[in-house]
């Protein structure tokens, strides 16, 4: 009773004064739509791993016996400039490096650790985006507060939109148990589909527009973003002259009384690619060494991937993601993956009184093709891989496991263990073992 006296005495000193800026700030507070949020975070991860086979080298190979640290300190400042709308930016401070510079692996062990290390502390904008949200009807959708999400009531049928600076794994090829290196698995192949070359930066974020609509138990989503202007590059295409299109259809469903959903994406990215194997016949015609930025051509490069979660109990959850990609063109701006499977899981430690924390472990295979195998061989560099040879090619084999103890709700201590068999596809270097030490606390 004390806060409607006071909403309705603001509302009218507004009224009263002539001021109906004030005035609709006041009657905000009485709607259930959120106003504005302001939430923060820090990560730092310590990364190391120990002796492995090496017995050659090149310009991307893991190398043994190194320990390396990344930070990162994030805000999302939100606001709700009208009815359905919200508009969030993301300043972020990022520092430290990944194992060998963020390279060496396929499914590369750190997705906190960027392309791009420095020893200095750094700032970006990393998001900076509006969204809209139109109701189409249906049962009344309370969405909760949280991250880059103010509350809202909507309905369950409806129609987002969002456009901006962004990262495509912001609504495309989400899962519940793996897809928050903040939080959850840390390799890059578990974070999201390994094939899927998604958009982005060295940083991980684009520039685009997506739209999703839905639809009872249905999600259709798809998304138009800039490519970096060269593969793995620092700069994004402004103008969607290299660009990607995502499709993606989700069906959520319930077995046993347990939420489950299957995801189904599919992407089209359009630049000047190579193909390995022109890149390797010019280098044969000259004589020189093989590279792929003098054969590069406009051109299409396709993938699809499979993404599914289903809740075992209260307290086990699983997934799987597969997919597969082009493995004839070199990949542009995730990693060097042409066909990924992984399998896990999670399990919150309500059995042993721990009921805030979470075991998981998952395990992946990586793949890459016939002709990605013989321009590594010839001594070609992939975007993340490259040992200047590969005489015995074989699938990397990845093991995660981590334990992330949360003695506050704000803040969680993860003990995270990684096995990659034949890193970089290369069965003569390897098996590495990665130990890692993750602080995470945000509000």
């Amino acid at each position: 009773m004390r806060s409607f006296t006071f909403r309705a005495a603001l509302r009218g000193a507004a009224v009263a004064l002539g001021l109906p800026g004030m005035a609709a700030l006041a009657q905000e507070a009485t709607s259930p739509d959120q106003a504005y949020a302001v939430h923060g975070q820090y990560t730092g991860v310590v990364q190391a791993v120990g002796s492995f086979a090496s017995p050659y080298t090149g310009v991307n190979s893991l190398e043994p016996r190194q320990t390396r640290m990344t930070n990162d300190v994030t805000l999302y400042l939100g606001v709700r400039p009208w009815k359905g709308a919200e508009i969030w930016v993301n300043p972020e401070i990022d520092q430290g490096f990944g194992l060998s510079n963020t390279l060496g692996a396929g499914g590369f062990p750190s997705a906190e650790a960027y392309k791009v290390g420095k020893t200095n502390p750094y700032s970006k904008l990393q998001r900076a985006f509006v969204r809209q949200t139109i109701a189409l009807g249906g049962d009344a959708r309370k969405l909760d507060a949280g991250i880059n999400q103010l509350r809202a009531v909507t309905t369950a049928n409806r129609l987002v939109i969002t456009a901006g600076k962004m990262g495509v794994g912001d609504i495309f090829d989400t899962n519940t148990f793996a897809h928050d290196p903040r939080g959850d698995f840390l390799n890059w192949s578990l974070v999201d589909t390994g094939s899927f070359d998604y958009a982005a930066n060295a940083w991980g974020y684009t520039y685009g527009i997506a739209a999703e609509w839905y639809q009872g138990p249905w999600t259709l989503r798809v998304g138009l973003y800039n490519l970096s202007k060269v593969p793995n590059g620092i700069e994004l295409e402004s103008n969607f002259s290299q660009n990607a299109v995502i499709v993606e259809g989700e069906r959520r469903f319930r077995i046993a009384g347990h939420n489950g959903a299957l995801r189904v994406t599919g992407f089209r990215n359009r630049g000047k690619f190579a193909r390995f194997d022109d890149a390797l016949a010019q280098a044969r015609g000259t004589g020189q060494p093989p590279e792929l930025a003098p054969v590069r051509r406009k051109q299409d490069r396709f993938g699809i991937a499979l993404n599914a979660e289903q809740d075992v109990t209260d307290a086990l959850g699983v997934f799987l993601r597969a997919g597969t990609s082009d493995g004839a063109i070199e990949t542009y701006d995730f990693t060097d993956i042409d066909r990924s499977f992984a399998l896990g899981g999670a399990l919150k430690g309500k059995a042993w009184g721990r009921p805030q924390d979470t075991l998981a472990i998952a395990g992946v295979v990586n793949g890459i093709s016939d002709a990605h195998k013989r321009w590594l061989a010839a001594g070609g560099l992939g975007v993340l891989v490259g040992d200047g040879a590969l005489p015995h090619p074989g699938d990397e084999q990845i093991i995660e496991a981590y334990y992330a103890f949360r003695p506050v709700d704000w803040g969680a201590l993860t003990f995270d263990y990684q096995h990659i068999a034949n890193p970089g596809y290369n069965r003569d270097r390897g098996p590495a073992n990665i130990f890692a030490l993750r602080i995470h606390a945000g509000f």
